[in-house]
């Protein structure tokens, strides 16, 4: 049966290790189905396994529009296991991120713009695609996640960083 998972807060110290490779992609099926469900319970667009307390590679990107992403893309919920990034654009675009682990805060972080990553799938077929844009931040966002780097680590400067209040009267609202 699927549950929601609980999700780490800021300052667990789970949010700042490297999780460690899959070798066995069939048995975490369960765990990708509860992750999920989780990250679309929390309203977000992806969810990365640190952040339920469990040290593996393994994230899911799950965008469409919600309250925190009102103009995010619609795809269908994909699990990237045991991802590497092997090409990066030189373009970079800074927007605005929140993560479920640091609920209230939205940080304006440098990412690429596009990005080229090898990883497997839920069925354990090998992979390889481009993503643009807010797909490929997402995708950035997460991967950070299983090396134990939070989106505060890339913001440049504090003024980079709003209460999701002002986010929405500021940003959203524009």
């Amino acid at each position: 049966m699927n549950r929601i998972l609980q999700i780490a807060q800021l300052g667990n110290p789970i949010l700042y290790q490297r999780a460690k490779e899959i070798n066995d992609i069939e048995i975490e099926s369960d765990f990708i189905s509860d992750m999920k469900i989780t990250v679309a319970d929390a309203n977000g667009v992806g969810l990365a396994a640190p952040q339920v307390y469990e040290p593996k590679r393994i994230f899911i990107i799950a965008s469409k529009p919600n309250i925190r992403y009102p103009n995010a893309p619609e795809m269908k919920p994909t699990a990237i296991i045991n991802p590497e990034i092997i090409w990066t654009s030189e373009e970079i675009v800074n927007d605005w991120e929140g993560c479920l682990s640091i609920p209230g805060l939205r940080g304006f972080v440098p990412r690429f713009k596009s990005i080229k990553a090898e990883y497997y799938d839920e069925n354990g077929e090998r992979q390889q695609s481009i993503f643009d844009d807010f797909i490929a931040r997402i995708f950035q966002h997460e991967y950070d996640h299983l090396n134990g780097i939070l989106f505060l680590d890339r913001i440049e400067n504090t003024k980079d960083l709003l209460s999701e209040k002002e986010f929405q009267k500021q940003i959203l609202t524009k």
